[in-house]
């Protein structure tokens, strides 16, 4: 991690309503860097908690796919809030995608698209395999939805797939993919989010012993991005680096007050608490097995 660039950088992106845009310009600020350095450079420079999000995000699917094209893509796994592969009624065939994920994030802007697909033989035990397929090509539609109150500027959309033609990715879907990615997604959106507020706190020049402490916290993101997503030590870990996150709201809110970041935070902020659930869980499961 550059951290000589966070410590000393005060540039920051303007918002754009092109989401694809604006992460295509971030790369090529950013040149050559890892998901981390994505996560943190890039979370610095965004205009809002949203778009810092996003960051993290793609971040996330860079580690989950280290091959992935230089734009923006998305994870498409969810149906019926569900992620239980059971309840998946996706289906991969002879190459061919056919069934509908109902929530994607940023999917009207992305180039890309991962799908979390049921693909065992009738009578088998339900199985997943993680596919690729574009956005525009025959039997891929993706219709935009309506902005959500939490974090309005980054769109999101429903996919129906009518036998669309894939690429397969290597590895069983669950175990490789979809289950690890929630970790991943944790580890590098509380990577640019802390980074997000750090970069605030730089702008605004909070006190010193604020800016330390967020900046203790993404040293410790640096640690959790090193560990394999399965290792019940590293979620240990990632339940302490929230801990600590969750400890400085008061703080941040009251160096937040009355400024122009004020309001987008206490709008956005809540995305941190949306997997709050299955992290406990994961946290039970990593103590229980010493």
């Amino acid at each position: 991690m550059p951290w000589p660039d966070l410590l000393h950088s005060r540039e920051r992106l303007p918002a754009v309503a092109d989401l694809a845009e604006g992460f295509a310009t971030l790369l090529q600020q950013l040149g050559t860097v890892t998901p981390f350095e994505l996560a943190v450079a890039g979370g610095r420079r965004m205009a809002t908690p949203g778009l810092a999000f996003l960051v993290g995000y793609q971040a996330a699917l860079r580690m989950l796919w280290p091959s992935a094209p230089l734009s923006l893509g998305a994870l498409c796994a969810t149906e019926q809030r569900s992620l239980r592969p059971a309840d998946m009624q996706t289906r991969l065939s002879d190459l061919r995608l056919s069934g509908r994920k109902d929530f994607v994030t940023a999917g009207d802007a992305a180039d890309w698209l991962l799908i979390a697909a049921r693909s065992e033989e009738p009578g088998e035990t339900p199985r997943l395999s993680l596919a690729v397929v574009y956005p525009g090509e025959p039997g891929v539609t993706v219709e935009k939805l309506p902005a959500l109150p939490l974090m309005p500027d980054i769109s999101h959309g429903r996919l129906q797939l009518d036998g669309a033609l894939c690429e397969l990715l290597a590895g069983d879907g669950w175990d490789a993919y979809v289950k690890p990615f929630r970790t991943l997604e944790d580890v590098y959106v509380l990577s640019a989010m802390t980074a997000w507020v750090y970069g605030v706190g730089q702008d605004s020049d909070w006190p010193q012993a604020l800016q330390l402490r967020l900046l203790a916290l993404l040293a410790g993101c640096a640690e959790a991005s090193r560990q394999a997503p399965n290792n019940p030590a590293g979620h240990v870990l990632l339940a302490g680096l929230f801990a600590q996150f969750d400890a400085l709201k008061v703080e941040v809110d009251l160096a937040l007050a009355d400024s122009e970041w004020a309001q987008m935070w206490q709008r956005d902020q809540g995305v941190m608490q949306l997997a709050a659930g299955a992290r406990a869980k994961r946290l039970a499961k990593a103590l229980a097995a010493g």
